[in-house]
């Protein structure tokens, strides 16, 4: 390879692989540079080539070939340990640790092989005189994993009494696998408590914390702290994802899904990564991977969905029965073989463990899109009675008593009752309230179902009953569309059973049910006909009748009770259509608190979020947060996934409109979930995940909020959902992946909302969206195109006449320019540039405000024209020209703490970093006095102040300090 002719040039290379992602590519290339450095004749070239491929090797699915390298070098250093330098020294000794660990997970490497390196690891860490931390940590893995528990928690005890040193795992991986041990043994909360600190970023590492998201998944599951196991998964999986080498807790990715009702998302899981099914160069992980398969294949099939196909290794389709039997086969083939070595079944027993796991929640939501999953089969019917016939006496009571007071399942009942009379001879009463409660069920089509129940109820002798069912009948024709004909069809029933219930025909809770049906559809008329304010009178009227008929009269009937409550509601509808809101509201609470009290809190739902959204309307946040609190707490069990769905959404906005970003992101995954049950992943659900996504973003959670955006984005559509909200998401998505440092996706999606925002009359969210596409791109290492962002941004800001935006867009082109070929010169004209727009929009401000801000971004931009300069040479006054360079930067510095100086004590901080800058400016030039009175005035500008009040007013005394200390220079 010609392409590398020196030791230098190797290094290079090296450097550059390792920068790759994992997997057998970047192995081969380390494969080949050790060619290359073979071919060098420098030993130390060896040492380095053969040190990188064992890294990489161990940081890949190919661990079993780190052997083969670390031998070599094993032997290179007994041979002649002069040839390895300090470093190398080091690094030998360090991958001790792995090279044990490897052999773990590599059944063919006998146990007896692996208890002498043992011995040797710590024979050699003695000489070199490293302490047995890392050695004990090492026989404690031996010990688990073949699994002697008296063993293991000896070397347990000496790991942690020992000294941490260089030789000591870092204090991720330590507390990772200290972790793992606690939880072994069954010891969850102390288990989390050993990772908090690695969760929590306080240490990390190349696999830390991804592995301990991963451990922690099971633990946080058993102690029932489902909403952390729910957050690890989404964070943890986002950082695993595209590691190859993880194998292991990719795994246990997967088996979070199979016990908590995502086996959906299991299964999208797997077919992300389908080599994991075959690749052989690390046993272990594989056991493990093959384990979590036969977990989530069983669960599927457990569900019924035996036959569904399923991703699996390639050649051939898998139903999810098929790989199961193909999961569990090879895990315990896999567990076979470890246990033969290690002459203990502890690695079977384990995996037979894991695979019979059964699920710790039913379904935890994740807030990702989802389908909802099949139903479970139904269970067995039950053996019939003796006498081989249902007990229709039976089923008519429960039917009649649930109808009679208005509980949920009334008509399901009814059918029941139906189903089982079929085929017998019923009196015209029972066959009158089947055909009506049928006709309740089919909506419009059951009107002809209703004048049949009139006529039985007619045969039965109640004729009061047979004209509610004919009004009840008017009413679905209006709910059809046909107002008018409802209205001609209700007045006949209306006048006939008031005459009847004057003359004492019939009962007030028929005559009840005629007069509400008729207020209902005259009701129906008026929000038909918004402005006619006679249409409204006369159903305000009507539903007055219902009030006055059966006002003071319920006692104990629940029937009445109800027509009560909806009469009032009722009002309240007709109060909106006149445009009183505030009577609106108020009538809306009376009616649902009537429900409630009646023992019907069901009914309340409905009104109680109209109350939400009149109360949201007029500006009665914290009554619309209690509507729709009392309507989820009212629904119950009986509110259906699209209105349980509906409220938590507006609860979301509404919790999230306070400011209180963690419960609204709960009551938006509610949302998300309930929206998926109703079948509406893609509308409502979408419009969940998107607020969710939000939501997580300003808990600063970035990476399960780029999960939920991501999940959101595919469903969301301009025609549907609007697009503000498609710019908003991808927004949003954008900042979670800057701040996750993937810069090149987060610039994607920035310039794809601003294409987006470019035809909206309004400019501003494309300059910005523009101006934050630049910043991703620089920060991607894609100046030019970055260059072209911040360009098309400028000039948006310059058309909107904000020179804020405008002169950092500047600023940011200038730095880009600096490092082209023709960088120096292009970047100090766009610095001076910016410069001159900030100056003449100073002088052009009409209000005192806006002219603050113009001064102060002054300030900043002579400060960094002046930082540009210095960094446009090599970094000292070698010379003239650089001289002059440095006196150049020097002025711009002296003329930004002017500028802050003007602002007074609001930019005090300003001003003594920019007199401090220039201090340090001078002391390169030789003027020490002059940096010495700088250091003195911030000093001066301090006096008084408390050395422990402020963070920034410590760390300008400390600096002028050091230039005090200067020593004497004279000018060059």
């Amino acid at each position: 390879m010609s392409e590398i002719p020196d030791f230098d040039a190797l290094r290079e290379a090296m450097a550059e692989n390792a920068g790759r992602p994992e997997g057998p590519a970047r192995n081969a290339r380390a494969e080949q540079l050790l060619t290359v450095a073979e071919k060098l004749n420098i030993p130390l070239a060896v040492i380095e080539a053969l040190g990188h491929q064992l890294k990489v090797y161990n940081y890949s699915s190919e661990k079993g070939k780190m052997f083969v390298p670390f031998a070599r070098l094993l032997r290179m250093w007994d041979e002649r340990p002069e040839d390895f330098d300090a470093y190398e020294t080091h690094s030998l000794h360090w991958v001790f640790k792995w090279v044990s660990a490897g052999m773990l997970d590599q059944p063919h490497i006998p146990l007896a092989s692996i208890e002498k390196w043992l011995g040797e690891m710590e024979h050699r860490y003695r000489l070199a005189g490293h302490s047995e931390r890392a050695v004990r940590s090492a026989e404690h893995s031996v010990a688990a994993h073949v699994g002697d528990v008296a063993r293991a928690e000896r070397a347990y005890a000496a790991w942690l009494a020992a000294d941490r040193d260089g030789m000591t795992d870092c204090h991720a991986c330590e507390l990772h696998g200290q972790g793992w041990w606690q939880a072994e043994r069954g010891r969850d909360a102390q288990a989390l408590e050993l990772w908090r600190p690695v969760l929590e970023g306080e240490y990390a590492c190349a696999h830390e914390p991804h592995s301990a998201l991963a451990s922690s998944l099971v633990p946080l599951l058993r102690l029932g702290r489902f909403d952390e196991a729910r957050a690890h998964h989404l964070r943890g999986f986002r950082i695993v994802r595209a590691m190859e080498s993880m194998r292991g807790a990719y795994a246990e990715q997967v088996e979070f899904c199979a016990l908590t009702g995502n086996e959906a998302r299991g299964l999208e899981l797997l077919a992300e990564r389908p080599e994991y099914f075959t690749g052989d160069g690390h046993p272990q992980s594989r056991l493990d991977f093959m384990s979590v398969v036969a977990l989530l294949m069983d669960r599927l099939t457990g569900l019924g969905l035996g036959e569904r196909q399923v991703p699996g290794p390639a050649g051939r389709e898998w139903t999810a029965r098929e790989l199961a039997a193909h999961a569990r086969g090879e895990a315990l083939a896999l567990a076979a073989r470890f246990d033969e070595r290690n002459g203990t079944p502890h690695v079977s027993e384990r995996a037979r463990a894991r695979m019979a796991r059964r699920p710790l929640v039913e379904r935890l939501p994740l807030g990702l899109r989802s389908v909802r999953r099949s139903p479970l089969p139904p269970p067995p019917a039950a053996p019939a009675a003796v006498t081989g016939q249902p007990d229709l006496p039976a089923l008519l009571a429960e039917a009649r008593r649930l109808s009679d007071t208005l509980r949920p399942g009334a008509v399901e009942a009814w059918a029941a009752v139906a189903e089982t009379a079929r085929d017998l001879e019923l009196d015209p009463r029972d066959r009158a309230e089947m055909a009506d409660h049928e006709a309740m069920s089919l909506g419009p089509e059951g009107i002809a179902l209703f004048e049949r129940a009139a006529g039985l109820y007619s045969e039965a002798g109640d004729p009061g009953e047979s004209l509610a069912a004919r009004a009840r009948g008017a009413y679905v024709r209006a709910l059809a569309g046909d107002v008018d004909g409802a209205v001609e069809a209700v007045a006949g029933p209306y006048d006939e059973v008031l005459a009847l219930y004057a003359a004492d025909g019939t009962g007030i809770r028929q005559t009840a049910a005629v007069v509400m049906s008729r207020a209902r559809i005259l009701t129906r008329r008026a929000h038909a006909g918004e402005g006619d304010s006679a249409v409204r009178a006369a159903a305000e009227a009507a539903v007055l009748e219902v009030l006055a008929l059966v006002d003071g009269r319920t006692g104990e009937d629940v029937r009445l009770a109800a027509r009560a409550a909806e009469a009032r509601a009722m009002l309240g509808e007709l109060a909106g259509l006149a445009g009183d809101l505030e009577r609106a509201a108020e009538l809306f609470a009376r009616g649902a608190a009537a429900f409630v009290a009646a023992g019907l809190p069901w009914f309340a739902v409905e009104y109680e979020a109209r109350l939400a959204s009149l109360a949201h309307h007029l500006g009665d946040t914290a009554e619309a947060e209690r509507a729709l609190r009392a309507a989820l707490e009212h629904g119950g069990a009986e509110l259906e996934a699209p209105g349980r769905a509906q409220l938590h959404l507006q609860l979301a906005e509404v919790v999230g409109g306070r400011g209180d970003a963690v419960e609204a992101a709960r009551h938006a995954l509610e949302a998300a979930h309930w929206a998926d049950e109703a079948g509406e992943t893609a509308t409502l659900g979408a419009w969940a995940r998107q607020q969710l996504g939000g939501h997580l973003l300003r808990q600063g959670r970035w990476a399960e909020a780029a999960e939920v955006l991501e999940s959101a984005l595919p469903d969301l559509t301009a025609e549907t959902h609007g697009d503000g909200a498609v710019v908003q998401t991808q927004w949003w998505l954008g900042d979670c992946l800057s701040e996750l440092g993937e810069h090149r996706a987060a610039a994607e999606q920035r310039l794809r909302a601003a294409e987006i925002a470019r035809h909206w009359p309004e400019q501003h969210d494309h300059a910005t969206l523009a101006h934050l596409a630049g910043e991703s791109l620089g920060q991607a290492g894609l100046p030019a195109e970055a260059d072209r962002a911040y360009a098309r941004a400028g000039g948006l800001w310059r058309d909107l006449g904000d020179t804020t935006g405008l002169v950092r867009s500047l600023r940011a082109r200038a730095w880009l320019a600096l490092d082209a070929e023709d960088g120096p010169g292009v970047a100090r004209n766009l610095m001076a540039e910016a410069v001159r727009e900030c100056e003449a929009a100073r002088d052009a401000a009409s209000d005192g405000e806006s002219r603050q801000q113009l001064v102060a971004e002054l300030g900043h931009t002579h400060g960094q024209f002046g930082d540009l300069l210095v960094r446009s040479v090599s970094g000292d006054v070698e010379g003239p020209a650089d001289r002059a360079v440095f006196e150049e930067a020097l002025a711009q510095v002296a003329r930004s703490a002017e500028v802050f100086a003007s602002l007074g004590d609001d930019a005090l901080h300003s001003r003594t970093g920019a007199e401090l800058a220039a201090g340090r400016l001078e002391a390169d030039l030789g003027r020490t006095a002059d940096a010495r009175a700088r250091a003195r005035a911030v000093l001066a500008a301090y006096e008084g102040r408390g050395a422990g009040e402020d963070d920034v007013v410590r760390a300008r005394r400390l600096e002028a300090e050091e230039l005090l200390r200067l020593p004497t220079r004279r000018p060059d």
